[in-house]
C-alpha cells in the first residue's frame, strides 16, 4: 500500500483557512457546505450496489457448492483478474488504499472504474474459492460511486472527501446491516490524529440511506445469537473480556504479519527472466496454497467468506457460537488461507475473514477455559477486526448493532484492550494505531505513515 503524501503547498478543501497543507488527520472545523446531497445520492448509489453484489455473491457461491472443482480454476482466475487490473484499473488495483489516499489527499482521483472492477474481481475470487471477504468491495464501490457521482451531478459542492466518506458509510452499513458502524467505520478509518465530526452526519445519513435501500431491495443478512448479559459487576466476566481483548489482539498482530510474510515470500519467486507481469507469480502461488491446504485438510470450509459451511458440520461463523461447532485449529486455517491469497493479490477484503477468525478462535479460548461459547465468539468477533484494523469505536458499535445492546460494555472492554495489544502494527499503512490510543499514550508511536503496514487493501 503507498504511504500517505506528505505535506505539500496544494489546497485541502478540508483544512479551511490558514496553511494550505495535507492534513495529519481530517481536519475540517465546519459543515461541509452541500455535503448532504452527497451524502443521501452516494448512501443510496451503494446501497442499490451493496444489495446487487450480495445477491451475486449468494449466487457465485452457491455454484462453487454445487461445483467444487471451480476452486481448481482459482490460478486462471488470479491471473485473468491481475491482467484486467493491468489492462483497464488505471490504478485501482490499489483498493481500499487508493480510497484512504483520496481521502486525506484532494488531488488524488478514485476513478469510476474502481467499482465495476473491484465488483467482478471479487465475485470471480469467490467462485473459484478464494477465502477472502466482502468489506473491501463495498467500501471501495461504495467510495468510486460517491466521487463519481459527485463529479458528474454535485461538481459544486466544496469537500471531495465527502463524496468518498459517505459512499464507505454506505457501502458498509449496506452489507453488513450495521448503519450506525457503517458511520463511525468512515469517520474512524481514514484519520490518524483526531476524527472530523464535521463528516460525522453525511456519513451517518450515508449509512442509513445505504442501508434502507440494501434492505427495501430485499438483501438479506445474517442474524447472529442475542449477548446473554452477565451484568457490569461480575469479576470474573469483566477478567473474561480482557482475556478475550488480549487473545483477540495477538490474533491481529498474526494476521498482520503473516500477510506481511506472504508478500515478502512472493517476491521472492522468480519471474523467469521478466517474462511474466510481476502480479502473476504471487497470484499462481497463492492459489497453490489454497488448493493444497484444501486437498490436505479434505475440507472446503475454510474457502469464501465462511459465514456459513457447504455441510451442516463445516465450521463457519455462525457455528462458532455453538459449542463443538469449529474446530480446535479452524480460525489458524483461516487465517493462513485468507493472509495467502489477499497478499497474493486476490480481491474482497478481510474483515469477515477476521470475524471468522475471531469467533472461531473465541470458541477455542472458551472451550479450553470452560467459559461461555458464545460470549467468546462474540467478543472475538468484533475485537480481532478492531485491532487489525483500529477501529475500535466502530467495532464497539458494530458488536451493539449484531448482538444486541447488551454487548456494549463488553465490547468496549475487549475492542480497547485488543487495539492495546496490536499497537504498532495493521492492515493500513497510516493506522498503526488507534486515535484512542493516539489520545493515551501520546506521540510515542507513529500514528500514520509507518513503512511496515502491510495494506489490507482487498
Amino acid at each position: 500500500m503507498p504511504e500517505v503524501p506528505k505535506p505539500t503547498d496544494s489546497p485541502d478543501p478540508s483544512a479551511g483557512p490558514g496553511p494550505r497543507h495535507a492534513p495529519r488527520g481530517l481536519r475540517a472545523t465546519g459543515f461541509p457546505p452541500g455535503s448532504l446531497p452527497v451524502a443521501v445520492t452516494s448512501g443510496i448509489a451503494a446501497g442499490a450496489a451493496g444489495a446487487l453484489f450480495l445477491w451475486a455473491l449468494d449466487a457465485v457461491t452457491r455454484w462453487r457448492w454445487a461445483s467444487p472443482g471451480w476452486l481448481l480454476l482459482l490460478p486462471a482466475a488470479g491471473v485473468a483478474m491481475r491482467m484486467a487490473y493491468r489492462a483497464w484499473g488505471r490504478g485501482s488495483d490499489r483498493g481500499t488504499g487508493l480510497v484512504l489516499e483520496a481521502v486525506r489527499d484532494p488531488r488524488v482521483e478514485v476513478p469510476w472504474v474502481l467499482a465495476p472492477m473491484v465488483f467482478a474481481a471479487t465475485l470471480l475470487s469467490h467462485l473459484c474459492g478464494a477465502p477472502v471477504g466482502r468489506e473491501g468491495t463495498a467500501v471501495q464501490m461504495g467510495a468510486s460511486l460517491g466521487a463519481a457521482i459527485r463529479r458528474r451531478f454535485l461538481p459544486g459542492t466544496g469537500d471531495p472527501s465527502v463524496a468518498l466518506l459517505a459512499g464507505m458509510a454506505g457501502g458498509f452499513g449496506a452489507v453488513f446491516g450495521t448503519p450506525w458502524a457503517g458511520a463511525l467505520y468512515a469517520i474512524e478509518l481514514p484519520v490518524s490524529g483526531r476524527f472530523s465530526w464535521a463528516h460525522a452526519v453525511p456519513c451517518l445519513v450515508a449509512a442509513w440511506c445505504g442501508h434502507a435501500t440494501c434492505s427495501l431491495l430485499g438483501a438479506d443478512h445474517t442474524a447472529y445469537p442475542a449477548w446473554a448479559d452477565c451484568g457490569p459487576g461480575d469479576a470474573a466476566a469483566l477478567g473474561r473480556w480482557i482475556l478475550a481483548g488480549v487473545v483477540s489482539g495477538l490474533a491481529a498482530r498474526a494476521f498482520v504479519a503473516s500477510l506481511r510474510g506472504w508478500t515478502q515470500a512472493y517476491g521472492r519467486i522468480p519471474r523467469l527472466g521478466g517474462i511474466l507481469p510481476g502480479g502473476v507469480p504471487p497470484v499462481v502461488a497463492a492459489s497453490g496454497i489454497v488448493i493444497g491446504c484444501t486437498a490436505l485438510l479434505g475440507t472446503d470450509a475454510y474457502l469464501g467468506l465462511g459465514v456459513t459451511g457447504r455441510l451442516p458440520s463445516d465450521p463457519s461463523i455462525v457455528r462458532s457460537f455453538e459449542p463443538g461447532g469449529v474446530t480446535a485449529w479452524s480460525w489458524f486455517w483461516k487465517l493462513l488461507l485468507t493472509t495467502a491469497v489477499l497478499a497474493g493479490g486476490f480481491k474482497g477484503g478481510e474483515v469477515t475473514p477476521l470475524f471468522f477468525i475471531g469467533a472461531a478462535l473465541g470458541q477455542t479460548v472458551a472451550t479450553l477455559g470452560g467459559w461461555p461459547v458464545g460470549e467468546f465468539a462474540a467478543l472475538g468477533f468484533v475485537a480481532v477486526f478492531a485491532a487489525a484494523g483500529h477501529t475500535p469505536w466502530a467495532c464497539a458499535v458494530l458488536g451493539c448493532e449484531l448482538f444486541g445492546p447488551g454487548m456494549l460494555l463488553p465490547g468496549l472492554v475487549a475492542v480497547t484492550v485488543a487495539d492495546l495489544v496490536a499497537t504498532g502494527c495493521g492492515l493500513h499503512a497510516h493506522r498503526m494505531r488507534s486515535v484512542l490510543v493516539d489520545r493515551w499514550l501520546g506521540p510515542g508511536i507513529p500514528a500514520g505513515g509507518s513503512r511496515h503496514g502491510p495494506g489490507g487493501d482487498g
